[in-house]
């Protein structure tokens, strides 16, 4: 399991994306740090899922740029 540290390495956002910008996001809660399988965005100061809209009931601690999918991976 990659540790808290390794995940926020890999997450490069500084500051707050646009608001027309589709990013990933790193959240965490008591168990520990996750990536939401889906993007968002951060719209008038919350953070959204960029498909319904909704606002995340996530804490998010960081978000990226999406990564390119590799072809053959899942």
């Amino acid at each position: 399991m990659a540790t808290r540290e390794k995940r926020l390495a890999q997450f490069d956002g500084n500051g707050e994306p646009a608001p027309e910008q589709r990013v990933e996001v790193l959240c965490e809660d008591h168990s520990g740090t996750y990536q939401l399988p889906f993007a968002c965005r951060f719209v008038n100061g919350q953070w959204r899922n960029d498909t319904t809209g909704g606002a995340l009931e996530a804490n998010v601690i960081a978000w990226r740029m999406p990564r390119e999918k590799q072809a053959g991976i899942a």
